[in-house]
């Protein structure tokens, strides 16, 4: 009996990226084994002492595994699945933002992180990796 050999196709710091990752390769025929996941799970500070939770494919899948994931895209898209552009130089490199930034928002951080409520107001903002401008 022949042992089936996987290789490392990604690493993530947190169980929960891993899981959707693992979904779209099972969802496509790709087989996929998760490490250290339990751990970091179990107390998320460990991740980076362990390498974080490891995604592994089987040898032979490990071409077929990259062009599924490549299809991803890291940066932000509209409510019909399109990229969404900078209002200053049309990139399409956004990330959304969290931002306390004000006053009001400050001032309700710091009442509700006394009172260890959760979750605090935050802001939810684009922001361009070309030009650094921030937009809503």
């Amino acid at each position: 009996m022949e042992e089936e050999q996987f290789q490392l196709l990604r690493r993530f710091q947190y169980s929960s990226e891993a899981l959707i990752y693992q979904g779209k390769l099972e969802s496509m025929g790709v087989e996929v084994f998760l490490r250290d996941n339990h751990m970091v799970d179990t107390n998320p500070l460990y991740s980076n002492a362990v390498g974080g939770v490891k995604l592994y494919v089987k040898t032979e899948d490990i071409d077929k595994a990259n062009e599924i994931l490549e299809e991803i895209s890291p940066y932000s898209v509209d409510d019909d699945h399109q990229p969404i552009q900078c209002p200053i130089c049309g990139s399409e490199q956004i990330d959304m933002m969290t931002s306390i930034k004000g006053w009001k928002s400050f001032l309700y951080f710091i009442i509700l992180f006394f009172l260890f409520l959760f979750p605090f107001k935050a802001r939810h903002k684009y922001k361009c990796e070309v030009c650094k401008h921030e937009f809503n």
